[in-house]
């Protein structure tokens, strides 16, 4: 298959803007010649590329596309989809040595969890992790929260327990509580 052939146009902004996005689908690589395909080990960089990465990547990096859409990676800046987790995750399910074996999670392949246990992962922001609905209600709750503890009879509420802990020692009797408990 000679790469011009595959070789995607360069799009422009605005035609991706003002048409659906399934007119913009990969052309995939149609079968290699008649020919047998060349020797790995013996081919030009080329014909690897044409012969062995590109039947097998182009068609990832559609589905990659794809679900970028579905998650809404265009519409900002920040989201939590990892185009390198979900490319890897979506080759290692579909490579051809596993066909008969059932779907794996990103986490749950092998050379995944190695690495990890080595490079462990910052916890993704939260921000990323819940919906403008479910943030707009914990804005909305600590508003409110933050209005009520500023009321005048609150504030005296608040203060009159501080004074009791301190008088009582509280801290001192629930350290002592506790190792008690552990000493048990």
């Amino acid at each position: 298959v000679p790469l011009a052939a595959g070789m995607l146009q360069p799009l422009h902004m605005e035609e991706l803007s003002s048409a659906p996005a399934a007119q913009y689908l990969l052309p995939i690589l149609e079968e290699g010649p008649s020919a047998e395909p060349p020797d790995p080990k013996k081919c030009s960089p080329r014909e690897y590329l044409e012969f062995y990465i590109f039947p097998v990547l182009l068609p990832g990096l559609a589905a990659l596309l794809h679900e970028a859409e579905k998650e809404k990676c265009f519409e900002g800046k920040r989201n939590k989809f990892i185009a390198s987790d979900f490319l890897t995750e979506w080759l290692y399910n579909r490579n051809p040595k596993r066909k008969d074996e059932s779907f794996t999670e990103l986490f749950s392949i092998p050379f995944v969890k190695d690495w990890l246990k080595d490079h462990p992962r910052p916890p993704i922001p939260l921000s990323l992790l819940i919906s403008e609905e479910e943030a707009s209600r914990l804005i909305q709750s600590f508003w409110r929260g933050y209005r009520v503890r500023c009321d005048r009879e609150i504030q005296e509420l608040r203060q009159w327990q501080k004074k009791l802990r301190e008088e009582r020692h509280i801290n001192k009797v629930v350290k002592e509580f506790w190792t008690k408990q552990e000493a048990k």
